[in-house]
């Protein structure tokens, strides 16, 4: 499996990809027999602005750096010529910007031809195969290559050796409401709690199960008994009253605006309560302020 996804993700790549031989003034030093790799001044590589990861661990960065100080970069990075003397990262900015830090002068480099939609892709491509990225990253760079690349999920999953079924996962995590993505980012919430979770079709009920699953420590399995449950009571619920529909849809609107789980229910006569739950002190914040009751 793992061989055959680094061979697809080879010829992805090497598709994109053109050598260039023309490789320019800021090349300090070609490197003898090594396949095309150059050393190339580090004040000559701009940083790719199509970057599609935007969080580097600090620490994992600065441990890299020392790697480096005492056996030298052991993976080149790529850049493409821009100008005579300037170049510009494809990919491995993680290892570049630890090679700064280790006061570095110079990089090995790939030196290739691409144009922007070809740096996007190549970027994209790279980025989303790295085992350190977590499932909104993924989701966020497939994204980016249907909707920026041009690509069917189809042509995406040739692309980065892996079925539709699970491009399609990862793209419906972006369809979960945002505190419960930021749970998945921050490791709070598993993959697989996270797709039983879109098995439930309102967002009100997704946060008041997310919520449940933080607080009591659900299994996976668990939770998608539970989102079975929900549906087969949904469907039920199709043909109910206009007001039960309002009321679902005040929920909805609700937790939305919130950003938590919320539920609405009625005793009669038009009395009820509404209850708002939160998992965290700064998600009680986050609510306390959206309702605004610092003014009380």
């Amino acid at each position: 499996m793992t061989n055959t996804k680094k061979r697809a993700l080879g010829r992805g790549l090497s598709a994109l990809l053109e050598s260039n031989e023309n490789t320019g003034a800021a090349i300090s030093r070609p490197v003898p027999n090594a396949g095309g790799i150059y050393h190339i001044m580090l004040n000559r590589i701009a940083v790719n602005p199509f970057q599609p990861r935007s969080l580097f661990n600090a620490e994992a960065l600065q441990s890299l750096a020392e790697s480096i100080r005492q056996h030298g970069l052991i993976q080149p990075i790529t850049v493409r010529k821009v100008s005579p003397d300037e170049y510009q990262l494809i990919s491995g900015e993680r290892r570049l910007k630890a090679m700064q830090m280790a006061g570095l002068t110079e990089a090995p480099a790939y030196v290739r031809v691409a144009n922007d939609q070809s740096m996007l892709e190549m970027a994209l491509i790279e980025n989303t195969h790295r085992s350190d990225l977590d499932p909104i990253e993924v989701a966020m760079g497939y994204s980016r290559l249907i909707e920026e690349c041009g690509l069917t999920q189809e042509n995406l999953s040739e692309r980065v050796a892996l079925d539709r079924a699970t491009i399609s996962n990862y793209l419906r995590l972006l369809k979960l409401p945002p505190v419960i993505q930021l749970a998945l980012r921050e490791k709070k919430l598993t993959m697989g709690h996270a797709k039983a979770l879109l098995g439930i079709d309102n967002p009100a009920v997704q946060l008041t199960m997310f919520d449940k699953i933080l607080d009591e420590s659900i299994s996976v399995r668990e939770t998608e008994k539970i989102a079975k449950q929900n549906k087969k009571s949904s469907r039920k619920k199709t043909g109910g009253s206009a007001t039960s529909q309002a009321d679902s849809n005040l929920e909805k609107e609700i937790a939305e605006h919130l950003g938590s789980g919320v539920k609405l229910s009625r005793t009669g006569n038009g009395k009820g309560k509404l209850v708002i739950s939160f998992y965290s002190d700064d998600q009680l914040q986050t609510i306390i302020e959206r309702i605004n009751l610092r003014s009380l």
